[in-house]
Formats: C-alpha cells, sequence, structure tokens
C-alpha cells in the first residue's frame, strides 16, 4: 500500500478536552450542536463536510472553534498570519481537542466570509505570500478577492476551514468554488465548511451534517430543510410569499 494510502486527514476526531470548564447552561455549550459536540465529540470525514442549518444553529461556531483550536487565524487566513480588529470568538476552541492525522501536514486556511476585508488590510500591510505576490484584493469587488483567495492559498492539502464562502459568491463564482473544494479533497485536502447555500451543499460526494434543535445530525443533500424550503419557493415565490406575507 502507497504512503498517499496509509496517510489519515489532517483532523481525524474533535472531542473536548477533559479540563474544558464549559458547564451546562453556560454559552454556547447553550447551542444543542455544541452541547452534542462536548459530550459526543466528533470524527470528521476526509475531504469535504458541509455543516448545513438556520441563523444561530451553532454551525460558524463549531468552524470557528475548530479552526482555532488548529492553530489558525480567528479572523482569518493561516496559523501563521495571527491578527486581530477585535476578539469575538467563543470560547468553544479552548474547550475542544483535536486528533491530528498521522503522516497528515499542517497547512490550512480559515476562510471567514465577515472578516476578510480585515485579513486583506493585514496581507497589505505584511507582504503577503512568500511564494508570490498577491493582487491588490481591496481594488477588487467581495466575489473576485474571494475568488483570488482561492487560487492563492487553496493549493495544496491541509485544513481548510470556511464560514459561509457563498456570501460574496454569485451562483457560477459558487460553482468555481465547488471545483475548488473538489480538486483539495481529491488532492488529500480536508475541508470543513458552514454554508446556507444549497447549490454548494450538493457537491457530489460531500459529507452533509444538518445543525439544529436536535444538535448534529448526518443528513442527504434532498432531505435538507434547506433545500425543502429553496425547492417550495423557486416551484412557486408568489404561494410561497403570500404565506409569508399576508399570514
Amino acid at each position: 500500500m502507497s504512503p498517499d494510502r496509509l496517510r489519515q486527514p489532517p483532523v481525524v476526531r474533535v472531542g473536548a478536552r477533559d479540563d474544558h470548564t464549559l458547564g451546562a447552561g453556560t454559552w454556547p455549550r447553550t447551542v444543542p450542536a455544541v452541547d452534542q459536540l462536548l459530550r459526543e465529540g466528533l470524527t470528521l470525514a476526509p475531504g469535504v463536510t458541509f455543516l448545513v442549518g438556520e441563523n444561530g444553529s451553532g454551525k460558524s461556531t463549531i468552524v470557528e472553534a475548530l479552526a482555532v483550536a488548529y492553530g489558525l487565524s480567528p479572523e482569518g487566513g493561516t496559523a501563521h498570519g495571527q491578527h486581530s480588529t477585535r476578539a469575538s470568538e467563543s470560547p468553544l476552541a479552548e474547550a475542544v481537542a483535536l486528533q491530528r492525522g498521522v503522516g497528515a501536514g499542517r497547512w490550512g486556511f480559515f476562510l471567514r466570509a465577515e472578516t476578510m476585508h480585515g485579513w486583506y488590510t493585514y496581507v497589505e500591510q505584511t507582504g503577503g505570500n512568500p511564494r508570490y505576490p498577491d493582487p491588490r484584493f481591496h481594488e477588487m469587488s467581495h466575489g473576485e478577492s474571494f475568488l483570488a483567495v482561492l487560487a492563492s492559498r487553496f493549493d495544496s492539502p491541509g485544513f481548510y476551514c470556511l464560514d459561509e464562502p457563498e456570501a460574496a459568491l454569485s451562483f457560477s463564482s459558487t460553482l468555481s468554488l465547488m471545483r475548488t473544494l473538489d480538486d483539495l479533497a481529491r488532492s488529500g485536502g480536508q475541508i470543513l465548511c458552514a454554508t446556507h447555500s444549497p447549490v454548494l451543499a450538493a457537491l457530489p460526494g460531500a459529507t452533509i451534517l444538518e445543525v439544529g434543535p436536535w444538535g448534529l445530525r448526518p443528513a442527504r443533500w434532498e432531505d435538507l430543510e434547506l433545500v425543502g424550503h429553496w425547492r417550495s419557493y423557486l416551484a412557486d415565490p408568489a404561494r410561497y410569499l403570500r404565506h409569508l406575507l399576508d399570514g
């Protein structure tokens, strides 16, 4: 068997630290998905894993915590580019421990939609990528800058955390992101992504965890509440909105 076959993904499993202090009833453990993560742990599959759920369900909190526990900058970027405008991350990162994969590299990147402009400023001030010059992110549109980050940073096996990356992307750009994630997974990369996009979540071969009042549960794309709502809306927007606006 080849060495590549023996290599594990960067993160095999997430569990609670023995000495963590997040007791029942304290935030963010009041979020069912976070409480389940601390009680039961979570095995992360190789390739792409999507966390799909409503606002406040805990998906972004979990992605942020795993990114920080891995050593990535909490406001986006790599382990080598720690920067902060205002500390706002939850204490969950200090309560979890990661089981690292045997033979896996340490490279990673955290793409956090809401703080990427701060990361662009950090890159400009520090000189950015030592391997080749970065484009001038601030002079691009929001979506163009995201695609430029994908081209310059999502280029090798590692652990990639993404928090709602579709926020800046058009339909066609979301398809470009899907191609990037698929290429990464095929090359041995591991991706954890929180998303509201039924397009992105349809990536073939991805693991989907639906996040909600029940906690975390495996799901098929066609069974997601998100997909059901979009199907109903697109089938007849007027009827859907009539129930919403006249109710």
